[in-house]
């Protein structure tokens, strides 16, 4: 089955940067998109940015220009970097494989003076 594990979350003050990575397992992962979504607490799961196979990138209206994500089809991970963090940033940060249905557990992000 699909696995999607992340790494790199943690505490950063304002205007700091930050990056995650995920490393997926069972699937052949240069074929398809992958994505990296957000919540924060009491809030609904938001999509913040996503990359096709052929590396197309979308990301959302409040992180672009702020955030880059990437692909290394040789490592079967994405990676999130995120530049300028704001604390509306502060959430825990999920790897989601849309094709496969498949979420990681999650990696807290914190923005904070």
């Amino acid at each position: 089955q699909v696995q999607l594990v992340e790494s790199g979350g943690g505490s950063v003050q304002p205007g700091g940067s930050l990056r995650v990575s995920c490393a997926a397992s069972g699937m052949i992962f240069r074929f398809y998109p992958m994505a990296w979504y957000r919540q924060a607490p009491g809030k609904q799961r938001e999509l913040v940015a996503e990359i096709t196979a052929s590396s197309n990138t979308n990301y959302a209206d409040s992180v672009k220009g702020r955030f880059t994500i990437s692909r290394d089809n040789a490592k079967d991970t994405v990676d999130l970097q995120m530049n300028s963090l704001k604390p509306e940033d502060t959430a825990v940060y999920y790897c989601h494989a849309p094709r496969q249905a498949a979420w990681g557990q999650g990696t807290q992000v914190t923005v904070s003076s």
